[in-house]
């Protein structure tokens, strides 16, 4: 495992902990969420941490796992397949996560139907 897949790992794995403040660790200041081409959604550690505290609560069980991934140095993209409970209704994503100084500065999600 690389540097930039184990950190998107650890990031991932907080994620699943529901851990706010090791999640948040994982990214800049400045980082942002987005849809595919483009579109910000969340933009600040203020934004972000607002969007999954509310998404913690919502699902406490949720659970992300990698499909498959590719490594690319700064930019990792990863498949990940979401179940918000468990045995419960899932649904997969692409998240395309860019690396800057040993942290995520933004995470572009393509969402599958």
């Amino acid at each position: 495992m690389s540097a930039s897949t184990d950190l998107v790992q650890r990031q991932l794995d907080a994620y699943n902990a529901q851990d706010i403040e090791a999640f948040m660790a994982f990214y800049t200041e400045d980082a942002e969420l987005a849809g595919f081409n483009g579109s910000v959604n969340q933009a600040g550690h203020a934004a972000i941490r607002a969007r999954h505290l509310e998404l913690f609560a919502e699902f406490p069980e949720n659970r992300a796992d990698v499909v498959n991934e590719i490594d690319l140095g700064s930019i990792v993209m990863v498949h990940e397949r979401v179940a918000r409970t468990p045995g419960g209704d899932s649904f997969e994503v692409a998240a395309i996560y860019t690396l800057r100084d040993g942290k995520i500065s933004r995470v572009d999600f393509a969402r599958g139907g």
